[in-house]
């Protein structure tokens, strides 16, 4: 599968979201060969839960499979991830994070805190802007239906 179509799969992880309430973000990590082995969307509100980012939980569930450490897995989600997820990715070893819209209030990856190229504890390849029209209409809509 190319970016775009993993892309696509976490975008229907944060439409998940969006139906349920939570802040549309969605998560999928796939295989050095390409393949999905984990996906999750945000579950904050559902399980009164601050951690319960997708991020962390499609990490959490891609251990499960793999073991700790994450090398030549990528990580595809929705929104920049936050410093809390950031800091997750790094100490999982992903080697690539894809995202889809920049978060310049939270995003810790590049737009604030930059960990991807200060990180001294190893390397992550981040691409960023895939089917960013789609994930950045998806954040407007859920929160001017919320104001």
């Amino acid at each position: 599968m190319e970016h775009k179509d993993l892309m696509r799969l976490a975008l229907n992880e944060a439409k998940l979201a969006f139906d349920m309430g939570e802040v549309p973000v969605g998560c999928v990590i796939a295989d050095e060969a390409g393949n999905v082995i984990a996906s999750a969307h945000n579950l904050t509100e559902k399980g009164q839960d601050a951690t319960a980012h997708a991020e962390l939980l499609a990490i959490k569930e891609a251990q499960k499979k793999l073991g700790r450490r994450l090398g030549g897995c990528t990580l595809y989600v929705t929104l920049e991830p936050c410093p809390m997820c950031a800091g997750a990715i790094l100490l999982s070893r992903i080697g690539t994070v894809v995202f889809g819209a920049r978060d310049w209030e939270r995003g810790a990856l590049l737009s604030n805190a930059n960990l991807a190229n200060t990180w001294t504890g190893g390397k992550v390849e981040v691409l960023e802007g895939f089917c960013s029209s789609e994930c950045e209409a998806l954040l407007k809509d859920f929160f001017s239906s919320r104001r």
